[in-house]
């Protein structure tokens, strides 16, 4: 009886173990953060930053939210911005199975931006309707900060930088479905997990749940096998 008891109790950690390490793997898929290169036109002459962008999407009825994030920002402005007079924008180039261009924009700065101090872009959001099923990418395109009443700054990506976020959509009528961030991955029913770090949680907590009951079943069967066993 101990003997068995081990044995199920090692069978159990083991396939436990083997569950989460399938969870963490999942959870770790997220959009790839890339380095764009952006060279600027601005109203006191070129300028030019290396800002990471990220890009992460989710669903919402037959649309897709899209929020564009900036680390840095990517250039500077000569004298204060008072609160709330810049707002940035931006267009993602979109490829694979769909193309055309997603329009994302931010809020207007919160706070002052002091002279000759890089402008923090922050995060920027937009809808994307998807007209063709299958696996789409999102790429930076042309980042521009209006701010004062006209456009201070227009940054273009001159690094031709390798796409954000890829993602399986379905078009209206279509089948399929699911998302990813950076390479590949999906859920049923076309359901789409929120994007980047936390990219198909859902569905890989129930593929570890699965593994968990497959694994709770074999100790089970181990058990009542190991028990006829005993009885003969």
């Amino acid at each position: 009886m101990p003997n068995r008891r081990r044995r199920a109790s090692a069978l159990a950690a083991a396939v436990a173990v083997a569950g989460s390490a399938v969870l963490l793997s999942a959870t770790a898929a997220h959009a790839a953060v890339v380095d764009v290169d952006y060279a600027c036109e601005t109203k006191i002459g070129p300028k030019s930053a290396v800002s990471p962008v990220d890009i992460t999407a989710e669903k919402n009825g037959g649309s897709y939210t899209i929020t564009m994030s900036f680390d840095k920002g990517v250039s500077d402005s000569p004298v204060e911005l008072p609160k709330g007079v810049m707002t940035p924008r931006a267009e993602l180039v979109v490829g694979g199975a769909d193309s055309g261009r997603v329009q994302v924009k931010g809020t207007p700065n919160t706070a002052a931006i002091p002279p000759n101090t890089p402008i923090k872009i922050g995060q920027l959001t937009g809808t994307y309707t998807p007209k063709k099923s299958g696996k789409v990418s999102f790429t930076a395109g042309t980042l521009t900060v209006h701010a004062l009443g006209m456009d201070a700054a227009v940054c273009k990506p001159t690094n031709s930088p390798k796409p954000s976020l890829e993602l399986d959509v379905t078009a209206a009528g279509g089948s399929g479905g699911g998302s990813s961030g950076g390479s590949s991955g999906g859920s049923d029913g076309g359901q789409l997990p929120k994007t980047g770090p936390l990219d198909s949680a859902a569905a890989l907590a129930t593929l570890g749940g699965t593994v968990l009951l497959t694994g709770a079943a074999g100790v089970l069967w181990l058990t009542r096998r190991t028990a006829r066993h005993t009885a003969r």
